[in-house]
């Protein structure tokens, strides 16, 4: 019986399922935050007449629903780094970039989807790929996001776009790849508030 304990007891740690101590010589975990390197400038005062315009929540695949922060080293594979996460799931994150970034344009009131607030547009994006592609050293960042805009007043598809950015990294590390997804979703925000401003 004490033979089948130490064995099963092995066993599971080299599996990693028990810890019997902390371990010092693992790197301790890093959060980044996911930020949209445009200069912060003061909101510019929207007119009383400006459209209102209803900003959902940025959707994600399963896999992407993560804080972790996801690389890959083939074309059709996907991993997780292990000790460097987002402080936030980019999905939330950049939902919350856009619409900051939308009201410092000053064309529509912004105002995030489901409240009390009636609306005159309403902007629904998907982060579709959002990784550091690793496959060659240092790799890049590739952002993928698929928006859609309707008429709520006259219930019809205003536009529908994607926006695809690959920013290469400076280093080949998690900082690296934390600083260029910060100007990838910044170009994609840029080019988003462009496209937003022929709909209006």
């Amino acid at each position: 019986m004490k033979k089948a304990y130490l064995l099963t007891t092995f066993v599971l740690t080299l599996a990693g399922c028990v810890n019997f101590a902390e371990q010092p010589d693992l790197p301790a975990v890093v959060y980044y935050v996911l930020e949209d390197p445009s200069p912060a400038t003061a909101e510019t005062q929207v007119a009383a007449e400006a459209p209102t315009l209803l900003v959902l929540d940025t959707t994600t695949g399963g896999f992407y629903a993560t804080d972790q922060i996801i690389f890959s080293r083939s074309p059709g594979t996907r991993g997780q780094y292990q000790f460097a996460r987002w402080t936030e799931r980019p999905g939330k994150r950049f939902a919350d970039l856009m619409r900051a970034r939308l009201d410092r344009q000053g064309l529509w009131h912004v105002s995030s989807a489901g409240g009390q607030v009636r609306g005159d547009m309403l902007l629904d994006t998907k982060l579709v790929e959002f990784y550091h592609d690793a496959a060659s050293t240092p790799g890049a960042i590739e952002l993928e996001l698929n928006a859609e805009v309707v008429d709520l007043k006259r219930h019809t598809l205003l536009g529908r776009k994607t926006f695809r950015q690959r920013v290469p990294l400076k280093t080949f590390d998690a900082a690296g790849a934390a600083q260029a997804s910060n100007l990838a979703v910044g170009q994609v925000l840029d080019e988003l508030a462009a496209w937003l401003a022929t709909l209006q």
